[in-house]
């Protein structure tokens, strides 16, 4: 009997021992009591401010060497007859910003936010929000984006999540009051559960299809109910990895309802917003079904969705189909297609979606010229679809980055509105096509030249002159903008 009590006490001091080396093998706390707050289990409650150590956020000039401080974005200054708040209407991606951890593929996370309890409570969320709220009125800025998943937890039922929802919607409401802020857009998280593995509305299974329909009109509903100007359709795993096994014509078929219910629904709940695909070529997918913009320009034509719907083109996106964030957006423009901007980059050197922050100030005032072409983006906007580097890790990093981002792009629209202004640029285009401006040309564009009449013209002409394109003269008075 002694001998019996004594394994059983060596068993429990063996137990003891191993949950003592699971706590020290931890994840390091995520609430440090030297940083001016202070969490409260089971509570959305915090003491103090969630960001003590930075001011408001203001512009103080191109000479400044705050790195707190706007050099180039100066919110209420008016450009071509519109303030640069109104220009941008910059927003903060809420998954990025308050969900990103710096895990990859190869390694842990890095960040440890000091209002984070290491759970994906309720409650926790609740004080995500808190502290986006904060967050933007800090920055000067109006808008963010989410993903319904990333601001409130999935359940173990639809019921559950939306309930889940709910009550951080309800917070988010409440502190909406007495502010501008609100949801540049909403969107589904169709992509993270392993039941989309197959993908939402292009799914093999037609239960993850309904699935899908029942959680996008729930986030439907809350960006609505909001004050959301927009609601993003982002296609992460609608396409394929090999045709083999993939009746494509289906399931493009089966997308393009799903697209026709969800127009369908946000007409009855009367939700003005703007409905707007994201495209991307691949990544999680081999190939993604809105691979660019003309691709989805051409399935929104083909089904009958092209008055209902407008894109949302992100620079990195544009970037892995081949082309230029330039590119994407002038066939979005001439498309009539333009809607939203995901501000980011890629890495030249990388063949993945790195979501890095705008930092290049010449593809920021390409991105601005087609902007003002468009006559701006309202009721879209800029969003910070960007993240840290996972080597970035302190709480100031979030604003320096946003920062860094706003005034990249607030010197595109400067440098763009001097290149345009100036019209050496324009004037260039102009004398390249001014062949077009004959009454030949003139009759070729409004379709009134055939084949026999060309062909009688051609031998009157004789061979052709063929002018120089002059692109070095081009680039360089582009560069001299900067």
């Amino acid at each position: 009997m002694i001998q019996t009590m004594k394994k059983v006490e060596i068993l429990l001091l063996l137990l003891c021992l191993n949950a003592a080396s699971f706590l020290v093998s931890a994840d390091p706390p995520t609430c440090p009591a030297d940083l001016g707050g202070k969490c409260s289990d089971g509570s959305d409650d915090w003491e103090g401010e969630f960001f003590p150590e930075i001011p408001q956020i203001k512009y103080e000039g191109p000479s400044s060497k705050n790195p707190l401080a706007y050099r180039w974005y100066n919110a209420e200054e008016e450009i071509l007859g519109k303030k640069m708040k109104d220009w941008f209407r910059f927003s903060v991606a809420f998954w990025h910003t308050f969900r990103g951890t710096g895990g990859d593929p190869f390694g842990a996370a890095t960040k440890y936010w000091p209002w984070e309890d290491g759970t994906n409570s309720v409650a926790m969320a609740k004080r995500r929000m808190r502290a986006n709220f904060e967050f933007l009125k800090k920055l000067g800025v109006d808008w963010w984006c989410f993903h319904d998943r990333d601001i409130a937890p999935d359940g173990n039922t639809l019921e559950e999540s939306n309930k889940n929802l709910d009550e951080v919607i309800e917070l988010a409401k409440e502190l909406q009051k007495g502010s501008k802020i609100r949801p540049l857009w909403g969107t589904a998280q169709l992509f993270l559960h392993p039941r989309y593995m197959h993908g939402g509305a292009t799914s093999s299974e037609v239960g993850v299809y309904a699935y899908a329909a029942a959680q996008v009109k729930k986030a439907m509903e809350v960006t609505h109910y909001l004050g959301g100007e927009n609601y993003v359709f982002w296609g992460g795993r609608e396409g394929y990895q090999t045709l083999l096994n993939t009746d494509m014509g289906r399931e493009l078929d089966h997308m393009a309802r799903f697209f026709e219910a969800a127009v369908a629904y946000k007409k009855k709940i009367g939700f003005n917003g703007t409905l707007l695909i994201e495209p991307k070529p691949q990544e999680p997918t081999k190939h993604q079904y809105d691979w660019d913009a003309a691709t989805a320009a051409n399935f929104l034509r083909k089904y009958g969705l092209i008055d209902e719907f407008k894109l949302n083109i992100e620079c990195n996106h544009a970037t892995l189909s081949g082309h230029t964030c330039h590119h994407e957006l002038e066939t979005a423009r001439l498309n009539g297609l333009l809607g939203n901007i995901d501000a980011n980059t890629g890495d030249a050197q990388t063949g993945w979606d790195t979501d890095q922050f705008l930092t290049d100030v010449g593809e920021a005032t390409m991105v601005m010229m087609s902007v003002i072409r468009n006559g701006g983006i309202a009721p879209g906007g800029f969003n910070f679809d960007a993240k840290l580097r996972r080597e970035s890790t302190d709480v100031e990093d979030l604003f320096i980055a946003h920062i860094s981002g706003m005034d990249t792009i607030a010197r595109g629209l400067r440098n763009a509105v001097k290149i345009l202004e100036e019209g050496r640029l324009s004037e260039l285009v102009r004398k390249r096509y001014s062949s077009w401006d004959s009454e030949i040309g003139k009759q070729i564009e409004e379709g009134k030249a055939d084949f026999e009449y060309l062909e009688k013209k051609a031998k009157e002409f004789g061979e052709p002159k063929v002018p120089s394109a002059k692109q070095e003269l081009a680039e360089m008075i582009f560069q001299s903008a900067m």
